[in-house]
């Protein structure tokens, strides 16, 4: 089976196909280093992690490019910066640090470029000079803008028409806009702001630009993958793809992937909320590996429902998959497992078939799928250890009984009795009657 991936362009299934086999190129959009980043936050670097590997393992580790960034200019981080008297770079640069110790927690590859927006001013001001001189932007009371409307089809990856963007833009038009879905490539910096000269004054960039320079920079003006959260299909991708295509007159992205988000009681998970939960936080309560699989637990595009009872449900299946392969090393990696990740990264289904090997027979194809994954890293005996001692919980005794009784009413009678000679090695001893199975320790 050959890679096919859910382009958001598109809207359809298509077959990748590499514009340089021996140079694929993927840029995913990285955090607003102002505060620490919450579980939310961690769903697209797992995702994109997964298709890292994916593509290493396809292509050849140094044959793939994967790009995700930092940004280091915001007005956030200018109002944290100012409430606690520090430079921007203080606070951009101590987030930045906390957020890669979350990311390599959850077992992330790093990735190979992690540029940073402060490193590109000179790309940003060439840029927009560029899409000045073709009447793509105009400069306005200090302002540079994108001319949404010298684009034919600006909207394309949103799905938006004209009348939709206007109707969505003019809640408050600034009256230095020519129209009201134009966009800002630069903004004035007061005295008292944070600002770098330029043709048009001293100001700061607009957030869009910051992502098509670096892109421009390390990958090219034409890139193979960028992803994303659907939340920033618009504006944030829709006005990428209108500073980079108008400048360099080519495509900008040829497949446009986004994760769905994680809800907190059907709600987008959001700081704006105040409905999150940080990463560094959680790994208190959890072992990194435990939020991975819980984030891998559901397709990429849909909607992740997070609770503490799914982390705790997937630490369990952990805690299992451990004891399976206690002792044993990896051994070839399962084309059942690449096959459904092949399959627009299919990761429940490729979770069912590191299940279906969770035995002594497959133990070793079981490490090695879930080590391709970024699952089971740790050494088993330090993993059990830390999980009761080594020892079962009562609340990991009351699901393999739960199991057990799942497989027996599937006359997956296999599987029962391993379930029962597991229990039995761990000191465990069940007793079946019509009211139900009872346990006790021996």
């Amino acid at each position: 089976m050959t890679l096919s991936l859910h382009n958001s362009l598109s809207r359809k299934r298509e077959e990748f196909k590499p514009i340089d086999a021996k140079n694929i190129r993927m840029y995913v959009c990285g955090p607003t280093v102002y505060d620490y980043a919450h579980i939310g936050n961690a769903r697209p670097p797992v995702v994109f992690d997964i298709l890292f590997r994916l593509l290493r393992h396809t292509y050849g580790e140094n044959h793939v490019t994967y790009a995700r960034n930092f940004t280091d200019i915001d007005d956030k981080i200018m109002a944290r910066a100012e409430k606690e008297g520090v430079s921007i770079a203080d606070v951009s640069d101590r987030f930045s640090k906390i957020y890669q110790e979350d990311m390599a927690a959850l077992n992330n590859l790093s990735p190979t470029l992690e540029p940073k927006a402060t490193d590109h001013l000179p790309e940003m001001i060439a840029m927009m000079e560029t899409l000045v001189a073709k009447d793509f932007a105009y400069v306005k009371d200090g302002h540079v803008l994108f001319h949404t409307p010298a684009m034919a089809d600006y909207g394309k990856l949103s799905g938006h028409n004209r009348e939709e963007l206007e109707v969505g833009a003019r809640v408050e038009v600034a009256p230095y806009k020519k129209d009201a879905t134009d966009f800002v490539l630069w903004k004035p910096s007061t005295d008292e702001q944070v600002g770098w000269d330029s043709p048009w004054g001293r100001g700061r960039p607009g957030w869009h630009l910051e992502c098509s320079a670096m892109i421009e920079k390390h990958l090219g003006e034409t890139i193979d993958i960028h992803g994303g959260g659907q939340d920033l299909i618009f504006p944030h991708h829709e006005n990428e793809i209108a500073q980079s295509q108008c400048c360099h007159d080519k495509p900008f992205v040829n497949y446009w992937l986004h994760n769905g988000y994680l809800n907190m009681k059907g709600e987008k998970m959001s700081k704006s909320l105040g409905n999150i939960r940080a990463i560094s936080d959680l790994l208190g309560d959890f072992p990194g590996e435990a939020l991975r699989l819980s984030l891998l637990s559901a397709h990429y595009r849909g909607p992740l429902d997070y609770n503490s009872d799914i982390i705790a449900e997937q630490k369990r299946r952990l805690d299992r998959w451990y004891r399976v392969v206690d002792g044993v090393e990896a051994g070839e990696l399962p084309q059942s497992v690449i096959t459904a990740l092949e399959d627009d990264l299919n990761t429940p289904k490729a979770l069912a078939e590191l299940e279906k090997l969770a035995n002594p027979e497959g133990a070793s194809q079981l490490k090695a799928g879930a080590q391709f994954m970024g699952l089971l890293m740790g050494d088993s005996q330090a993993w059990l250890k830390g999980s009761s001692d080594g020892g079962l919980s009562d609340a990991d005794i009351d699901a393999l009984i739960e199991e057990r009784n799942t497989a027996k009413t599937d006359k997956n009678y296999a599987r029962s009795d391993e379930i029962r000679d597991q229990l039995k090695s761990e000191g465990i001893v069940l007793e079946d009657s019509a009211q139900g199975t009872t346990w006790r320790r021996d």
